[in-house]
């Protein structure tokens, strides 16, 4: 759980008293000829140690500070414990800044430790205070421990932001990926037929108005029902940005596949849907499965349409089948409706999605054939 900045200049605080104390300690003073002057010992203590309560406001002009007193109390002889201090502020410092490259945390980490077994090899029974250099050294291990394990944080941090970054990033590609495969499968579909129903009425008006009229009507039931189609869509994405609802709309599927036959047929394509379904796929698999029907029957309307085109759908052990293929165009082919490509990749998605296989080309005899297996 997140502590709040205010408990955390607290702690601070608290700190702070606690380093004003420790140079009093005399199990951490050093053993000198001659006493330290005691309000010398306190003027020091507090240089070390108040200036830790903003360690957080101002990181690295408080741990200036505080080494300068710390090296100050080393000199006059209150010992190496001010470096305690100086090791705190310097761990905000660590945590908080970027760094040039240099030595890596581990290094330094593995140095101070080599340092801190060698010191304490090399020591004496009872800690005596030791000479300057021995205090020195001390010091030095102490803020290089410090700033190894700030860099070390630091660094995750940063790692742990950068994944966050990331995952969020892929998130919103996927979602944009979902969004135009979706609006692509709403629109692409009704607009083709429109498209196509068009060019007969126009081809047909003049000469033979009744099936003019009969395409017409067809236009009209496929705009509609387009329409319908991305007010939904529309509302729903709209519904999860704002609050996170979810589409409480029955899900395509195996069982609507007549109806988009009947569209396909509309526009001139005779279609031979058979399904053989012993087991009933999960409702994922069968909305893409019907996806993947719809843009292979809109690719025969667009390219091959009049024609006829069979459409086989087989679940068994684990495994739905899609096989759609067309018998190429017919006699009195209309014009191919432009555009093309984003459908096939749709479909790539969308059974990749589910780890299954897509083969989609010409057939030796003629036509096209679209080949899907979907795992479920």
């Amino acid at each position: 759980m997140a502590i709040s900045r205010r408990r955390l200049i607290m702690l601070d605080v608290l700190a702070a008293f606690a380093f004003v104390l420790l140079p009093q300690v005399t199990v951490v003073r050093p053993a000198v000829d001659g006493a330290v002057n005691g309000s010398t010992v306190w003027l020091l203590a507090l240089s070390t140690a108040l200036p830790l309560a903003a360690r957080r406001l101002w990181p690295v002009p408080v741990f200036g500070l505080v080494l300068t007193a710390a090296c100050a109390a080393l000199v006059v002889g209150v010992g190496p414990s001010p470096f305690v201090a100086a090791a705190y502020a310097l761990y905000t410092v660590a945590t908080t800044r970027r760094r040039q490259p240099g030595p890596s945390a581990v290094f330094v980490a593995g140095l101070c430790g080599a340092g801190a077994a060698l010191l304490t090899a090399t020591g004496g029974q009872g800690y005596q205070g030791g000479t300057k250099v021995v205090q020195v050294v001390f010091g030095l291990l102490v803020l290089g421990a410090t700033w190894a394990a700030g860099s070390a944080v630091r660094e995750r941090r940063e790692s742990t932001r950068r994944a966050i970054g990331h995952a969020a990033e892929q998130a919103k590609v996927e979602e944009r990926l979902r969004i135009a495969r979706d609006i692509h499968d709403v629109v692409t579909h009704s607009v083709g037929l429109i498209a196509v129903k068009a060019g007969v009425a126009n081809h047909v008006a003049a000469t033979r108005p009744e099936e003019a009229r009969e395409a017409l009507t067809v236009i009209e039931d496929v705009a509609r029902g387009a329409l319908r189609d991305m007010r939904a869509t529309l509302k729903v994405l709209r519904q999860e940005q704002e609050s996170g609802a979810r589409d409480l709309r029955p899900v395509l599927g195996l069982s609507d596949l007549p109806a988009l036959v009947r569209r396909a047929e509309a526009a001139g394509v005779r279609v031979d849907l058979r399904s053989q379904c012993a087991e009933e796929p999960s409702d994922a698999v069968a909305l893409s499965a019907f996806r993947v029907v719809q843009e292979a029957l809109t690719n025969v309307v667009k390219h091959a349409a009049p024609t006829s085109c069979r459409v086989r759908l087989t679940a068994e052990r684990g495994t739905l089948t899609i096989d759609v293929a067309d018998e190429g165009p017919g006699p009195g082919q209309r014009p191919a409706v432009p555009g093309g490509g984003m459908g096939l990749v749709g479909m790539k998605e969308r059974v990749a999605a589910h780890g299954g296989t897509l083969s989609a080309g010409p057939r030796p005899g003629g036509g096209f054939r679209v080949l899907a297996t979907l795992p479920y």
